[in-house]
């Protein structure tokens, strides 16, 4: 049984503001998007029960963008490669993980570089991850995850608007954007506005989604009824309501 929680993972592209990086050029981070095969990712590391992504923002929230991912086409990466003027590829230093989840990293490492992205995976101890992501220390590629509940505002306002807590960089008009949905009290404009956020994250390639990430869980044969996802976007169960069966 997988949970309905509110985790999402994906790779970011911290350098993406700076112009002497080679992530400040699109077609590098749309190449990366179409270098991976997330249901292949989904299969070898999480049985095929984590839906790939293609936004940030977890579909079980509220004003969430429904949206399919990036097809995997790694001929389509290369091209954009050779566009961009790598016809060989290029060397994209290292890719740090979030602790924890390394078949997810090696698998996207494996992917980058059959491409021409070539990438060495870089593990780090989970405190001092955490620090140097909050602290805005990581360069380069770094693979993370966010669980924390609320609606799509709230993964906007720490990850995508330029002044978020864990935001490396961003731009004024989805700065706009975020400010104007703020103070719209209107459910379905508010919608529109964050919609239109998360396909400006899209169009620009701001991050590389993989996907929404499911607890397993295991279900004996005398549970009569389980309630893993009774708490709306909660990776655990309601244990205080767990019905098991008369023997």
């Amino acid at each position: 049984m997988a949970t309905r929680h509110a985790s999402v993972f994906w790779i970011e592209f911290a350098d993406q503001w700076d112009p002497k990086s080679p992530w400040h050029d699109k077609r590098l981070r749309q190449a990366v998007n179409y270098a991976l095969d997330r249901k292949a990712i989904s299969d070898a590391a999480c049985l095929g029960f984590c839906p790939p992504s293609g936004v940030i923002v977890p579909r079980v929230m509220d004003y969430a963008l429904q949206v399919e991912p990036h097809p995997y086409d790694p001929q389509k990466a290369k091209q954009l490669l050779a566009d961009a003027g790598y016809p060989r590829g290029f060397d994209a230093g290292e890719m740090t993980p979030i602790p924890g989840f390394a078949t997810i990293a090696e698998a996207a490492v494996n992917y980058l570089n059959t491409v021409g992205i070539r990438v060495r995976l870089r593990q780090m101890e989970r405190a001092t991850f955490y620090a140097a992501w909050q602290e805005k220390k990581l360069r380069g590629l770094f693979l993370v995850g966010a669980g924390n509940a609320g609606n799509a505002a709230s993964r906007v306002e720490a990850f995508v608007y330029s002044k978020g807590s864990y935001a490396y960089g961003g731009y004024p008009d989805i700065d706009e954007l975020f400010q104007q949905q703020a103070r719209e009290r209107d459910t379905a404009k508010r919608e529109a506005l964050l919609h239109r956020i998360q396909q400006l994250t899209i169009d620009r390639a701001m991050f590389a989604p993989i996907w929404d990430l499911r607890g397993l869980m295991g279900v004996g044969p005398r549970v009569a009824d389980h309630t893993i996802n009774l708490v709306p976007m909660s990776l655990f169960p309601s244990f205080e309501d767990v019905r098991m069966r008369s023997q």
